[in-house]
């Protein structure tokens, strides 16, 4: 890729890979408006298992040697365990407070990349986080939100969960030759898989359903889930895994969009405010540091630089 065609190839990349957080805000809107109630871990089952076997039918790749053990990790961060302590969060946290549990995940992805990747969080990084956060928190927190012990731990554990996920996705890459609609099938049956025997075991038996759940598990199996981590694993292999972790704020901006749009809830001055902030904190945590400065060559040094580096070292 040259200089001139980067910038546009990677703006276009974030751009692309913004479409997935924007697609998830979707989710809260479907889920109350079309799937069974108090149905969490069918809901998380459903999302991901018949996605999963869907690519992995249509790429029909599957993980070899190291691999079986990766797409088992990566599958249960990103989706077995993320999914179902994503649910039972939002069921336990009243008032938007799971929204900015949340939010924390783009801080907790600085401190993995930090250990994982040798990526060391810089300034700018951490301030667009806490803007982050302070922005989504004006947009969904009510003054009546409550704390819930078992929800806030489900909140913070799914925020590291998938951050984990994130960064280790783009420490271990791909296999030669697996492209990412393979790796999205590998960890979305993974996940599934963990899922099932937890969904069985928890909530018993699926239940009936009719025409508009069926119609919306389609949704989020095929675009909310399938497509949508098709586009954020290839999000992770072409940019800094903290990079798209920070695009994961639009997903509370979007659920708050949606729900004004479509299910008729106003938005107030200070909702409209905290969007604002919150997409500051997502596009001021997409700036790149600025490279360090390469050391002269020797070679490149005037007689009389050389003469004083040679006078300095003495």
């Amino acid at each position: 890729m040259t200089t001139a065609t980067r910038p546009t190839g990677y703006a276009g990349t974030l751009a692309l890979t913004a479409l997935t957080p924007i697609v998830w805000g979707s989710t809260y809107a479907v889920t109350t408006e079309f799937l069974p109630p108090e149905r969490p871990l069918f809901t998380a089952l459903m999302r991901a298992l018949p996605a999963g076997l869907v690519l992995l039918a249509l790429t029909r790749v599957l993980p070899r040697g190291i691999w079986l053990g990766r797409a088992a990790v990566l599958g249960v961060l990103n989706i077995g365990a993320f999914f179902p302590l994503l649910f039972l969060a939002a069921y336990r946290l009243p008032g938007g407070v799971a929204g900015v549990l949340g939010a924390v995940a783009p801080m907790i992805a600085l401190g993995f990349a930090a250990v994982l990747l040798a990526e060391a969080p810089t300034r700018r990084k951490v301030i667009a986080g806490v803007i982050g956060v302070f922005g989504v928190a004006l947009v969904v927190l009510r003054g009546n939100a409550e704390l819930d012990t078992i929800g806030v731990i489900a909140g913070l554990a799914g925020a590291a969960s998938m951050s984990a996920g994130t960064v280790l996705t783009k420490k271990w890459g791909r296999p030669d030759g697996v492209g990412p609609l393979a790796m999205t099938g590998w960890q979305l049956t993974a996940g599934g898989l963990f899922i099932l025997p937890l969904a069985l075991l928890l909530e018993g038996a699926p239940p009936a359903l009719d025409g508009a759940a069926i119609g919306g598990y389609l949704y989020l199996g095929i675009i909310g889930t399938a497509v949508a981590y098709w586009l954020w694993f290839r999000g992770i292999s072409r940019v800094p895994a903290t990079s798209v972790a920070f695009l994961g704020l639009l997903s509370p901006m979007s659920a708050a969009v949606i729900g004004w749009i479509a299910l008729g809830q106003a938005l107030t001055p200070l909702q409209i405010l905290g969007l604002v902030i919150a997409l500051a904190g997502t596009v001021l945590g997409q700036i790149p540091a600025r490279p360090a400065p390469e050391p002269v060559a020797p070679e490149s040094m005037s007689a009389a630089e050389g003469a004083q580096a040679s006078v300095a070292v003495k």
